[in-house]
């Protein structure tokens, strides 16, 4: 345990709580420093319904439980032998106004760490920011300053792809899984240890087979391709993605991959495939402007406002509804289904709160999640509801999130292994030659 004089001092900035309500607890014996600039700033945040807004109001609680009838500034101490108080010195040192004229929150909790800084030596001082801009500033002066890394995976590119490919298989052990479809894992003479639902192609020669084992009866099973209404998946990855999304075993799935590999697509398929055995359908995305301005900006009703950001899943609807004619079944079962609410196309947000049986239910986009918002979902999750997220874990539109930090990348990195649980990596684009050679090269 560190001495007295050995501890440090975090300094947090807003976005950190933001990010994470129980962020105080992540720095074991150590001071947790909150600036009183972020009780300022979280007033803008009490109201509202996404995750932010959310995590402002129980810090809000979580501290006012922890500090009780004490005095904001005075050391509060926290069950891992840290402490956390509130520190009002903003006052400016001329050097920093100097450098950082301008009077902003962010340089007033800067001011504050450079005021510890200067009490009790650089050394101590951590500024922890998810904001990038920051953090350069804080090192510019030399204040130690460091990401929130609670939560956060270790290597994106070790991140669990739920599929593996193996040469030399005996051609006689190919040939019972094409006749048997299950093979009992310790008589294929290979040397592996899957894990739930990993997906495997074997190949030698002149053969090659599909298979995913099934934990449960340590057997590899056949994975035979299979249309979902009017699609035909057209590789390896995305056949290992219609089975996880139609095995009834399975009651979440993640796939991940850049745009045009078809995880949508193959979700919605999928869904429409096995409609008879769920209540609906709902196909929801976050709705993350590309701008500083969001839909309280854009003219017309809520229903028109969202229709920009949910336009990508109903061009997938239509890709899929244009495999029928006109006056096909299909195709006309399709608009039924809107119209009694069957199948719902909606913003994340208005789906939030709500208990959710026997659904099949689609989350799109899902890296642009929390951590906190992806467990919020599976939770919501009733008897008989299957939970599908799809996205790509390189592809951040929401700030202090990135690719080692976000709800998609968390969850399949902790939900692997799980029974319950498949994921696949989709890492051939579809689309078209062009769309593949742009997301490669651009």
């Amino acid at each position: 345990m560190p001495s007295s004089d050995s501890k440090k001092f975090f300094v947090l900035d807003t976005n950190v709580v933001l990010y994470d309500f129980q962020c105080i607890y992540s720095f074991k014996n150590h001071h947790v420093v909150i600036p009183i600039t972020l009780l300022e700033e979280l007033d803008r945040f009490k109201r509202g319904h996404e995750a932010i807004h959310y995590n402002a109001r129980e810090f809000s609680r979580e501290l006012d439980a922890l500090i009780g009838d004490r005095l904001l500034h005075e050391d509060v101490p926290l069950d891992s032998g840290g402490f956390v108080r509130v520190d009002t010195n903003i006052q400016k040192d001329s050097y920093i106004k100097e450098l950082f004229w301008e009077d902003t929150p962010d340089h007033r909790i800067l001011s504050i760490a450079y005021n510890l800084a200067r009490q009790h030596g650089n050394p101590r001082v951590v500024l922890v920011s998810k904001d990038i801009n920051l953090r350069m500033k804080a090192k510019s002066i030399g204040i130690q300053s460091e990401d929130y890394e609670t939560g956060k995976i270790q290597n994106i590119d070790d991140l669990y792809t739920g599929k593996n490919r193996i040469e030399g298989i005996e051609h006689a052990v190919i040939d019972r899984l094409f006749k048997e479809t299950a093979v009992p894992l310790d008589e294929t003479g290979l040397d592996i240890l899957p894990i739930a639902n990993e997906n495997f192609i074997l190949r030698n020669d002149s053969q090659s087979i599909l298979s995913t084992w099934v934990k449960k009866e340590n057997a590899l099973k056949f994975v035979e391709k299979k249309r979902a209404y009017g699609i035909t998946p057209r590789n390896a990855e995305q056949i290992f993605s219609l089975n996880a999304l139609m095995d009834p075993r399975i009651s979440l799935v993640s796939l991940s991959g850049k745009a045009g590999t078809g995880k949508t697509l193959m979700a919605l398929a999928a869904a429409l495939e096995v409609r008879k055995h769920y209540k609906q359908i709902f196909l929801a995305r976050p709705v993350v402007p590309l701008s500083n301005r969001d839909i309280g900006y854009l003219p017309g009703d809520v229903e028109e406002k969202l229709n920009p950001y949910m336009q990508p899943l109903f061009d997938n609807l239509s890709v899929i509804q244009n495999q029928f004619a006109e006056e096909s079944p299909e195709y006309k079962r399709i608009a039924e289904m809107m119209i009694q609410k069957k199948l719902v196309i909606t913003a994340l947000t208005y789906i939030r709160g709500r208990s959710l049986p026997s659904i099949y239910f689609i989350v799109d986009e899902a890296q642009n999640l929390t951590p906190h918002e992806v467990k919020t979902i599976i939770t919501r999750a009733g008897e008989g509801t299957k939970v599908v997220f799809t996205g790509d874990p390189h592809q951040i539109d929401t700030p202090y999130l990135d690719s080692r930090s976000n709800g998609l990348t968390c969850l399949i990195d902790k939900m692997k292994g799980q029974e319950m649980y498949a994921h696949i990596t989709l890492e051939k684009g579809e689309r078209s030659a062009l769309a593949e050679i742009a997301s490669d090269l651009l």
